[in-house]
C-alpha cells in the first residue's frame, strides 16, 4: 500500500560522486518497515555498483532520522528484502544480516542523522561508515526497558563498557554532543549546517578513487574484525532472541500485535517520562 503513493527511499546527486538516499516516511517518522528496507537494500547496492558513484549519504526526511523498526501488524504481514534462515531467532539474526550487507559495501556510506534515532535506527546508523549529528539529534535503545537488548549489539565496540552498560540499563537516550563524546558519532553540527557538512565531508571523501577507497575502509572493518566484533555481534543475536522468550518482552509484544503501537510505547517509557511521554513533540 506504501507503494503506491511515493517511493519510500528517494534518491539524488547533490555532486558528483556523491549519492544521497532519503529514507521517505516522514509522517510515520520514517519507521523502518520490510517495504521501506527493501527499496534501501536495492538502492545501495544499486549505488555500490555505479561506477559514478564514489560515497553515499544517507538520511531521513522530516522530522528525524529514523524512530526504528516498524512495529504495527502490517508492518509485520511484508516480506523482507532478503532471505535469511528461519528458526529460533530469525529477527535479529536477519538485521545483523544487514547491517553487514550495508558494513561490506565497497563504497562508503555516511549517516547524516538528525532529531530522533531509535533502536532499529541506531543500528542502521552505526552500519555506516561515518555518523554525523545535528546539534538536535538524539540517540536511544529504549527496547531494553521491556523487550529485548539490541538485535546488533554494536555499544561495547563504539561507545565502551562504562557508556554501553549504562545504555543498556536505562534506555536513556544520548544528546549529540554526549554520542560524539563516547563514539556513536563523528562530529555534531548546528541543525542549519548539518546538510552542507555532510556534503563538504562527502565531498572529501569522493576525492579519493574507489579501487583504493574500498580498501581503506577495508582495512579498518578487518582490524575491528581481527578484535572479535563481527563474532560478537553475531553472538548477541542469541541473547536478543533469549530476552524475547521473556514473560516482561510477551507482554511487550502483545500491545504491539493488538495494534495499539502508541499505549505500548507509552506503558513501556510512562515511569521514566521521556520518547512519547515527555511531552515534546516526538
Amino acid at each position: 500500500m506504501e507503494h503506491a503513493t511515493a517511493p519510500l527511499v528517494l534518491s539524488d546527486t547533490p555532486l558528483p560522486g556523491v549519492r544521497r538516499l532519503t529514507l521517505n516516511r516522514p509522517e510515520k517518522r520514517n519507521a523502518l518497515s520490510n517495504a521501506l528496507r527493501t527499496e534501501l537494500f536495492a538502492a545501495l547496492e544499486a549505488a555500490d555498483r555505479d561506477a559514478e558513484v564514489r560515497v553515499i549519504v544517507l538520511r531521513g526526511a522530516g522530522a528525524c532520522f529514523s524512530a526504528g523498526y516498524d512495529l504495527s501488524p502490517e508492518a509485520g504481514t511484508q516480506a523482507p528484502p532478503y532471505y535469511t534462515a528461519g528458526g529460533a531467532g530469525f529477527w535479529p539474526r536477519h538485521v545483523v544480516e544487514g547491517v553487514f550487507r550495508i558494513w561490506d559495501l565497497a563504497k562508503p556510506v555516511i549517516a547524516q542523522v538528525h532529531g530522533w534515532c531509535l533502536a532499529g535506527a541506531t543500528e542502521l546508523a552505526t552500519a555506516c561508515d561515518l555518523v554525523y549529528l545535528s546539534d538536535d539529534a538524539r540517540i536511544g535503545y529504549p527496547p531494553v526497558r521491556g523487550m529485548s537488548p539490541p538485535d546488533t549489539q554494536f555499544h561495547p565496540w563504539l561507545c565502551g563498557f562504562r557508556s554501553a552498560m549504562e545504555q543498556m540499563l536505562t534506555g536513556d537516550a544520548l544528546s549529540a554532543e554526549e554520542a560524539v563524546r563516547v563514539g556513536f558519532a563523528n562530529r555534531a553540527f548546528p541543525a542549519e549546517a548539518l546538510e552542507s557538512e555532510v556534503l563538504a565531508i562527502a565531498e572529501r571523501v569522493a576525492k579519493i578513487p574507489p579501487e583504493v577507497q574500498q580498501i581503506n575502509k577495508r582495512s579498518v572493518h578487518r582490524a575491528m574484525e581481527a578484535m572479535g566484533l563481527r563474532s560478537a555481534i553475531r553472538a548477541g543475536t542469541e541473547m536478543q532472541a533469549l530476552a524475547m522468550t521473556t514473560e516482561a518482552s510477551k507482554q511487550t509484544f502483545s500491545g504491539f500485535r493488538a495494534g495499539d503501537v502508541r499505549g505500548a510505547l507509552d506503558a513501556r517509557d510512562g515511569a521514566f517520562g521521556d520518547y512519547r511521554t515527555s511531552g515534546t513533540d516526538q
